[in-house]
């Protein structure tokens, strides 16, 4: 994997406000990337030391296997989860 782009998604993962998410589709985009599924595999094997929790799934929701740890965490920064997903604007 290149080098780079793994910093530059470690850059836009960092760089993502406490009490705010990003989608893994953005911050594919922010590192110029075209795989949300990189942005993924970039943070499961280096993003220990990152905010991961804030970033989700498209739809809003967390990943399953992690559902429980990044909805604590993201309601510990404020972040609202309803039934573990961001509550649309409308719904």
């Amino acid at each position: 994997m290149d080098e780079q782009a793994v910093e530059r998604v470690r850059a836009a993962v960092r760089a993502i406000p406490s009490g705010e998410t990003a989608s893994y589709g953005e911050i594919a985009a922010r590192a110029g990337l075209r795989s949300a599924r990189l942005v993924g595999r970039i943070l499961a094997e280096d993003g220990h030391d990152l905010p991961w929790h804030r970033v989700l799934r498209a739809d809003g929701t967390c990943a399953p296997h992690i559902a429980t740890e990044q909805c604590a965490r993201l309601r510990a920064e404020g972040v609202i989860m309803v039934e573990g997903r961001l509550p649309r604007p409308g719904r």
